[in-house]
């Protein structure tokens, strides 16, 4: 048997009763189930065939990938957040964000 990769503790034993909520959708998959922590681990086969079900469903997130065009500014460039993304993280101008780069990234997050 297989110990746990999560735990470090438990074995995995295979069960076929994995439930996974994809907005409202349930889906149910085999897989592995941790004795100890309990945490559960679908097959890789389950897993694509429930992501695919989902796209079909129009039901899987797609990343949201927006292009903008950067203005300058005498402190540097300027990138403007479209309106919808200020409204559903809440921000406003007197709110902080953190910016990281991650290769050749940039990062922003929320901050509290």
């Amino acid at each position: 048997m297989k110990t746990c990769m999560i735990c470090e503790k438990g074995t995995l034993a295979a069960v076929e009763d994995i439930i996974l909520d994809v907005s409202g959708y349930v889906f149910i998959a085999k897989g592995e189930r941790c004795g100890q922590c309990h945490e559960e681990i679908p097959y890789e086969d389950e897993t694509r065939r429930m992501i695919n079900a989902a796209k079909k469903l129009g039901v899987w997130p797609e990343p949201l990938k927006l292009y903008r065009h950067l203005s300058r500014s005498s402190g540097g460039l300027i990138l403007r957040i479209p309106s919808d993304i200020e409204r559903q993280l809440e921000l406003d101008e007197h709110g902080e964000i953190a910016i990281s780069k991650v290769g050749n990234k940039i990062i922003i997050e929320t901050e509290g």
